[in-house]
């Protein structure tokens, strides 16, 4: 028999209009009768759910590790997490750390200060044998655990949160070939780490579309240039030196204010398709100025809500693996730029 709110309602001692309050996540309610609520719907078999999660009966602590650096995709990402957090009273707390650097070592000293409160974990990190271990011993004291963006999936994680990186690519080398239409010629990789699975997918994809539907463009190099925008920028000025008549370039990672620095600086006769990643205020500017011609973004706000949601959902769960789904690309071009 399906539990209704009335059913809620008397088991717990309170009003329907506090337990839909606390079911929907409404304000008017405190914090106390909130949990009564959780509770009394976890026992009669009634559980709130964001989507198709089930969400659990008490708050719980979160945890992010995001390396952040200068990288305003991990930037913004970080506020929509604590946005999200703070909306959901089902959130105890959400601490989020900006890791120095993207290597396990970096990622292992971080966790090794992580609260014995903390019930879930959310993390960007490179797939590597070190990092693998760090993520089972963290699974292994039974904190739940969620990729974000580029996936680990040797790893006991509950859920990835992010695109599908090799549709991404492959996405990217169909937009490089029909804005190029029948022409012939060299295309450069600028990627920002394949360190990140997720950046060695979206490369895989990208060459596979070019061999399979527009042979007469070649991946003439790629350059891997660790996320740092001076070193793709100083690489970007050597290709555009050395390879005049370079018909695209296609930036997998972070790397792309330095690609856009060195195109607006350099005098060309004609500029190479550019095909970028993630929207900020950056790549919007490289949009309207005529600098980029596609952004693929991922979409900072909704893979925050996703992440706290997965992890949320994994928690209530007993589940090892919870079902989801990858976050929708969006292309954005220079005549759809929505809204900040």
């Amino acid at each position: 028999m399906k539990v209704t709110v009335s059913a809620i309602a008397q088991s717990c001692g309170l009003s329907t209009a506090t337990v839909d309050r606390a079911l929907n996540n409404r304000p008017g309610i405190s914090a106390a009768n909130r949990q009564r609520v959780m509770e009394a719907a976890q026992r009669l078999g009634y559980l709130p759910t964001a989507g198709s999660v089930t969400l659990p009966s008490r708050p719980a602590a979160l945890e992010f590790f995001l390396p952040i650096r200068q990288n305003v995709f991990m930037s913004e990402l970080a506020d929509h997490i604590r946005d999200q957090a703070s909306r959901m009273p089902l959130v105890a707390s959400c601490k989020i750390h900006d890791l120095a650097d993207i290597s396990p070592a970096t990622l292992q000293a971080a966790m090794d200060k992580l609260s014995l409160e903390t019930k879930g974990v959310g993390v960007i990190a490179v797939d590597h044998p070190r990092t693998r271990g760090v993520l089972q011993r963290l699974a292994d004291a039974g904190v739940k655990l969620v990729t974000i963006a580029s996936d680990v999936p040797a790893a006991p994680r509950s859920a990835y949160v992010g695109l599908d990186n090799r549709v991404a690519g492959r996405t990217a080398a169909f937009l490089m070939g029909r804005l190029l239409r029948a022409l012939s010629g060299d295309i450069a990789i600028v990627t920002g780490s394949r360190s990140y699975r997720g950046h060695e997918e979206r490369e895989m994809g990208f060459r596979a579309v070019l061999a399979e539907d527009f042979p007469k463009l070649t991946v003439s190099i790629s350059v891997d240039t660790n996320e740092d925008g001076e070193a793709s920028y100083a690489e970007t000025v050597k290709l555009l030196r050395d390879q005049p008549e370079l018909r695209g370039i296609y930036c997998v990672g972070a790397g792309r204010f330095g690609v856009a620095r060195a195109l607006r600086e350099t005098k060309l006769a004609q500029r190479p398709v550019f095909i970028c990643h993630d929207l900020t205020p950056l790549t919007r500017t490289y949009l309207i100025d005529d600098l980029a011609d596609v952004v693929i973004d991922q979409n900072a706000r909704l893979t925050a809500v996703q992440s706290v949601i997965q992890l949320l959902g994994s928690i209530a769960s007993s589940a090892q693996v919870i079902a989801n789904r990858y976050i929708e690309p969006r292309l954005i071009f220079r005549e759809n730029i929505p809204a900040h």
